[in-house]
């Protein structure tokens, strides 16, 4: 069976469409509490100065919110650039983390440096590393679908990389629903947790292999790092 609903077409969509754009504060809470997760792990986990690459994001986040302080509907070419540019960059940095975090457990609580650190706090590092991991791949799905939350918001747009529940079956929701930003974030944290999809398919190779990333990194800090840390913990 076709994973598309009969017409439905890059151009002539059968999903539907924010005539009026996207509400855009809550994928800009959630890089802020990315921000905040990433701060308040410990100096020893963080890849270089913690400052720059806050301040890289900082800088990004302001320019998309003077670009777009609320809503948009027309498409702009540094706007998407910026924002892909943004998810990127929370993503590496929360990669390095993951990767030191991994070296300082597999030596017994030493990191790279030669530094000590104890086990309750790489228990507590390695729940900040699985949120941020669950926050940066809900905006990169929230980022990729249909093209972008600027292409979502037109009357043509490509087709989906995600097939909702909503979508198999419109009846449920309606013809005017289109998914936001809460729903990448379920889908983020249903594939964290379960290790593949649950209720929401992935239908292009680049979905299915953001999803295959983050469930090996959610696996490798799951049954990995949170274990190792409960060994040094006792």
């Amino acid at each position: 069976m076709s994973t598309h609903p009969q017409g439905a077409t890059p151009h002539n969509p059968a999903w539907g469409v924010q005539s009026h754009g996207e509400n855009l504060w809550p994928p800009r809470a959630a890089i802020i509490a990315a921000a905040v997760l990433y701060v308040t792990l410990p100096d020893k986990l963080a890849v270089g100065y913690k400052w720059i690459p806050l301040v890289l994001e900082g800088a990004l986040l302001a320019a998309l919110t003077v670009m777009a302080p609320v809503r948009h509907t027309t498409e702009v070419k540094l706007q998407r650039v910026c924002s892909v540019t943004l998810i990127a960059l929370i993503n590496l940095t929360n990669i390095g983390s993951l990767v030191l975090l991994v070296a300082a457990l597999l030596h017994h609580g030493v990191t790279v440096t030669g530094q000590t650190i104890s086990g309750d706090v790489l228990l507590e590092a390695s729940v900040q590393i699985w949120l941020t991991n669950i926050i940066v791949y809900a905006l990169w799905y929230w980022e990729l679908d249909r093209g972008g939350p600027i292409s979502r918001s037109q009357q043509h747009h490509r087709q989906p990389d995600f097939l909702f529940p909503q979508m198999a079956t419109p009846a449920c929701a309606g013809p005017s629903w289109t998914p936001h930003f809460v729903d990448y974030l379920y889908v983020s944290f249903t594939n964290a947790t379960a290790f593949s999809p649950t209720d929401t398919m992935p239908l292009t190779p680049a979905a299915k292999l953001l999803m295959m990333i983050q469930s090996l990194a959610s696996l490798l800090t799951v049954a990995l790092v949170a274990a190792r840390a409960v060994n040094i913990l006792q």
